[in-house]
């Protein structure tokens, strides 16, 4: 019998979690900023979308076409379901990458993208991909793809070997993977202990196993414990692509556009002096030893010239997602935490501070008396999008079409709160993405369009199911045993919630 999973962990399911960079409409500043053309996506692809939260997000956000693969059926299934809920142009399948790139029905795509599967799948699986990226990302197409690199890893891939063969040979007959994880990491902490030349050398190793040790084990058996993990270096990964006519473009994540906050003075003047941008790529990632690259990768990428460029900024828009108080004047970069300019960032953050969408025009305009440039507040927006302060905003044909979709999947979301915590976000029409809301908030939101109006009744109406559940909350890491106790967590919560993050929710058309 043939093994469907290709050496991948499939006993366990991945997290349920939501990965903004995948978003297609996300990638329009980034590319302005490094001087690119953008596509119009009117289709996307997903390879690997694991339980499918982003790409249902994502479909149900606009007016996308959106196609994808995951080889897990259990996850295809979930996935499946909130497409159905939403009623999105999705078309999502169970398929390995050869059978499902090798389809006949999929269309050309303006956008391909992968999150993290390129570091745990085999050089054959790679092939695969980049000649299916090399047949049906359109001329101007851009991929997004993230993926462990090199150095960062360096370190670690010795203990990762042995953590996944001590997996292999040392569990017990018919031990879970959950179970020989926990055994692998005990194992690694005890060798630890004993002192040995490689863990004095490599000191980070002990550090990243006590980490280990407090996170996810889902997310542990994806990451670590594939057949094949390959952490790669930019220059190998520009080998890759170079078979699909691609070009590196930029990073897809939005504070590495701010070399201020990531590279010292001497580091910038150092890169300066190397005119191969390709192999100026390559020597920061030792600069800021890179453990994980989220990149744009361009067919045919477009230069504009600086008037394009200058008109394409100040069109864009974008909204405050965060209440203006709780904005944190600080960054943090690879060289550390940056504390950042109130001479910029509060007249901005007050520009935005009703929560509707501006333009960088506008922006420009409503802060000229405080002498703010367009470039600073490029800068600073780069800066607030990538800390999650601020989001881009689509256009309004696209908040309209997906107005209608959002509202299905958020229903559906809504309601599985009742009894699950697994999706903690909903669809946002005005910024085509998803917006954090943990359960208790969906609750309340339920509750709200039930009728209940006040935080007092929400609390209520979010308990009754609690309790009946026999479900507690937790607060300072320890779960509250009475209902007394459940209740005032959840009231101060409540009243939070009503108070601070409702009109934001509001003003991203959620609710």
């Amino acid at each position: 019998m043939s093994d469907w999973t290709a050496g991948y962990v499939a006993d366990i399911g991945y997290t349920f979690g939501y990965y903004t960079e995948l978003n297609p409409l996300r990638l329009r500043l980034p590319l302005l900023s490094s001087g690119y053309a953008f596509p119009n996506v009117e289709s996307a692809c997903e390879l690997g979308f694991g339980q499918g939260v982003s790409v249902n997000m994502h479909a149900a956000a606009s007016s996308i076409a959106h196609y994808g693969t995951d080889f897990n059926p259990a996850q295809a299934n979930f996935a499946q379901e909130l497409a159905r809920q939403s009623g999105a142009r999705l078309h999502l399948h169970d398929e390995a990458f050869a059978e499902f790139c090798n389809r006949s029905d999929l269309p050309d795509f303006d956008y391909i993208g992968l999150h993290g599967i390129w570091s745990w799948i085999s050089d054959e699986n790679r092939s695969v991909i980049v000649d299916f990226i090399r047949r049906k990302l359109k001329v101007g197409g851009v991929l997004y793809i993230s993926y462990n690199t090199q150095p960062g890893w360096a370190a670690m891939l010795p203990m990762r070997g042995l953590l996944t063969e001590h997996a292999q040979v040392m569990a017990a007959p018919g031990q879970g993977i959950v179970s020989r994880i926990d055994s692998a990491l005990d194992f690694a902490e005890r060798l630890l202990a004993t002192d040995p030349i490689f863990g004095r050398v490599n000191p980070v190793v002990g550090e990243r196993i006590k980490r280990m040790k407090d996170q996810n084990r889902s997310y542990l058996a994806h990451e670590y414990f594939n057949r094949d993990w390959h952490p790669m270096t930019f220059s190998r990964m520009a080998e890759w692509l170079a078979g699909a006519k691609l070009n590196f473009a930029c990073s897809a994540h939005y504070v590495d556009h701010v070399d201020a906050v990531n590279l010292s003075t001497e580091q910038q003047a150092f890169l300066k002096e190397i005119p191969d941008a390709m192999f100026r790529e390559a020597v920061r990632d030792f600069m800021c030893n890179t453990q994980f690259r989220r990149d744009y990768w361009i067919k045919g990428g477009r230069r504009l010239n600086p008037v394009e460029r200058v008109e394409a900024l100040r069109q864009q828009q974008v909204i405050l997602v965060n209440s203006p108080e709780n904005v944190e004047l600080k960054v943090s970069g690879y060289i550390g935490d940056a504390t950042l300019n109130e001479g910029i960032y509060c007249p901005l953050l007050e520009a935005m501070s009703d929560h509707k969408p501006k333009t960088l025009n506008q922006l420009e305009q409503m802060t000229k008396a405080k002498g703010l440039s367009l470039p600073q507040i490029l800068q600073a927006v780069m800066i607030l999008v990538g800390k999650n302060d601020l989001a881009p905003v689509q256009d309004e044909l696209g908040i309209s079409k997906a107005k209608k979709q959002c509202d299905k999947l958020n229903a559906h979301l809504l309601q599985a709160s009742r009894g699950s915590h697994d999706v903690g976000y909903l669809a946002a029409p005005l910024t085509g993405a998803a917006v954090p809301v943990n359960r208790f908030q969906q609750m309340f939101l339920l509750a709200k369009n039930n009728g209940r109006k006040s935080p007092e009744e929400c609390v209520k109406f979010a308990w009754e199911y609690l309790e009946n559940l026999n479900q507690r909350l937790t607060k300072e890491g320890k779960a509250l045993e009475t209902p007394e106790e459940n209740i005032a967590e959840l009231q101060r919560q409540a009243v939070e919630f009503f108070e601070k993050r409702l009109p934001i929710l509001k003003a991203l058309m959620v609710t």
